[in-house]
């Protein structure tokens, strides 16, 4: 006995589809004599695969990160110049604005302090009032020290006051040779702060805490990075504030 079975019934039952057959009002299209072709299912990656893409994209990853990491310490060594720039602008208006003295510190990282040495934090820069107490006629007014700074700012994370081997002096001048590794801080020629303090007048001038002008030099950096130098000055005479980037071994305002 002969059966005989649908080509379409047959394409159903195996999971396949039949090419070259025209449905009714179509265009014709070249018979294939009712041969059935089976699509192949898709399966999915395998573990294997997947396992490739992920060690791909972590090398990949961890590639950009090494490219970024030097860009990253620029941009942190610019924005500790420009916090140390514009705290120093800020104190010189300030006093000018309000009549007062401003007295500047340098502050190192340490707990219990004002500057606490949280989030990598290794300075800070404080602005404290001088508080003016008025005397008994014929003796004139005095100054003297608020107890707690108006403003403590860190600089940025891991950006530290220092200098590099080899760095020479601000176009500015004012050591008269190369800064001493790692002393950031310069009054004069002189590293350090002056034992009296410093501060800006009411005229907008940076002197010490006798009222003598001085000039301050300012160098920062990460250390181990040469190429991280900032340097911030002041000039004493007219209490302006000037920022420069260096390599380590020469500076561009």
């Amino acid at each position: 006995m002969l059966v005989r079975h649908d080509d379409e019934s047959v394409a159903g039952q195996s999971g396949c589809s039949l090419t070259g057959l025209s449905a009714p009002n179509s265009r014709p299209q070249a018979p294939l004599d009712g041969a059935v072709v089976c699509r192949r299912r898709m399966g999915g990656f395998s573990v294997p695969e997947l396992l490739t893409c992920v060690l791909i994209v972590l090398v990949v990853a961890a590639m950009a990160v090494i490219e970024m990491q030097p860009m990253w310490q620029q941009i942190q060594a610019n924005a500790g110049m420009a916090q140390l720039k514009s705290t120093l602008r800020q104190a010189r208006e300030l006093a000018i604005s309000d009549r007062r003295t401003i007295v500047v510190q340098f502050l190192n990282a340490a707990g219990g302090t004002a500057c606490p040495p949280a989030g990598g934090v290794l300075n800070c820069i404080a602005l404290t009032l001088m508080v003016v107490n008025p005397g008994t006629p014929p003796a004139p007014p005095t100054q003297t020290l608020a107890p707690s700074p108006f403003l403590v700012l860190p600089i940025e994370g891991r950006v530290q006051l220092l200098s590099f081997a080899g760095q020479p002096d601000t176009p500015d001048g004012f050591i008269g040779g190369s800064p001493a590794p790692p002393n950031g801080l310069y009054f004069g020629s002189t590293p350090g702060a002056p034992s009296s303090g410093m501060a800006f007048q009411s005229d907008g001038t940076f002197t010490e805490g006798n009222g003598n002008p001085i000039n301050l030099s300012v160098f920062i950096g990460e250390a181990g990075i040469p190429s991280s130098a900032r340097a911030i000055t002041v000039l004493g005479n007219t209490g302006r504030v000037f920022a420069y980037h260096g390599t380590g071994r020469t500076w561009f305002r």
